[in-house]
């Protein structure tokens, strides 16, 4: 994963900005990109602070509310498809991806096996 540049780089680049150097140039002198000489300096008018921005985020998976049926539904019947648990989510009026239901089975541990049934893991805490 790619990491912010470093506090004191940035801080360099928009003094340089702020002494009145064009932005090309400041930019070329440090090996960045325009781009990113405008909105450190921009964040520094509008903030006070070149800090980089949280990288990341959790957000609640959009199945969050359905996790309780899903693991119940895939205790009921352990050789459960993907497939086939997507269909019975939106037979339900769940609106539901392979891929938000894949990644709620990530999170609780679940996987895909071989003949592509889903399996949790018992030793695996069942979180959201």
């Amino acid at each position: 994963m790619v990491r912010p540049y470093s506090e004191d780089l940035r801080s360099r680049v928009v003094r340089r900005v702020e002494a009145g150097h064009s932005v090309r140039d400041v930019a070329q002198t440090f090996g960045i990109s325009v781009a990113s000489v405008v909105r450190w300096s921009q964040r520094k008018r509008q903030t006070g602070s070149v800090s980089a921005k949280p990288m990341g985020s959790r957000m609640p998976r959009s199945l969050a509310g359905q996790r309780q049926w899903i693991l119940d539904r895939i205790e009921a019947k352990p050789d459960l498809t993907l497939r086939e648990l997507v269909g019975e989510l939106n037979d339900r009026a769940v609106a539901a991806s392979y891929g938000s239901v894949w990644r709620l089975l990530d999170d609780e541990g679940a996987q895909m096996a071989a003949q592509r049934e889903v399996r949790l893991h018992p030793h695996t805490e069942h979180r959201l």
